[in-house]
């Protein structure tokens, strides 16, 4: 059991939802491996080297390659924000757009039969779908299961209502550099 070094740049809201997606990254890119991959998905989380950076005065490659140095993979990650995020600083950050169907709506009591998680037919009974169930089941060979589920009669539109997020034209993610040694 090894390690090896490794720098990776990602963006996000925040440096956890960064380095989450340089990890989801590199479990996409490298596969799983049980941990050993050598890439940021085989580190030990991360602690924040910002201000460290900012204070020591140097340069980015210099910075990383001292600390790099210093580190062990049993340290986990550094991350140095490069650039800041901006947040969005709206008053309404989201906009409600009201769905509105004529008429009363009536709920019924429906029973739906599943094979597989999919959706495979519906009863007004319970004695109609297990009916139904047995016979899938029997034809198909495959287990099915029977769930009592409340639904608008008329197969009217349960959506009441659609809600937006509004950006900001000011907001942007945040970019961060993460650098340390992970197991390979």
């Amino acid at each position: 059991m090894g390690s090896q070094s490794f720098t990776t740049y990602s963006r996000g809201k925040n440096a956890n939802d960064a380095y989450n997606r340089a990890v989801e990254a590199a479990e996409n890119e490298y596969g799983h491996q049980e941990g050993y991959s050598g890439a940021i998905n085989s580190s030990a989380g991360f602690a924040d080297a910002t201000k460290e950076f900012k204070t020591s005065k140097k340069s980015l490659d210099k910075f990383i390659d001292e600390q790099i140095d210093k580190l062990t993979k049993f340290d986990g990650a550094r991350a140095i924000c490069i650039d800041q995020p901006v947040a969005n600083n709206n008053k309404t950050k989201s906009q409600v757009e009201h769905i509105v169907t004529p008429g009363t709506k009536k709920w019924v009591l429906t029973y739906i039969i599943y094979c597989d998680g999919s959706r495979i037919n519906s009863a007004v009974t319970k004695g109609e779908a297990v009916k139904m169930a047995r016979a899938y089941s029997e034809k198909h060979q495959r287990t099915t299961t029977i769930k009592m589920e409340r639904r608008l009669e008329k197969d009217a539109h349960a959506l009441v209502a659609k809600i937006t997020y509004k950006p900001s034209s000011t907001e942007k993610e945040g970019r961060w550099v993460f650098f340390g040694w992970a197991s390979c």
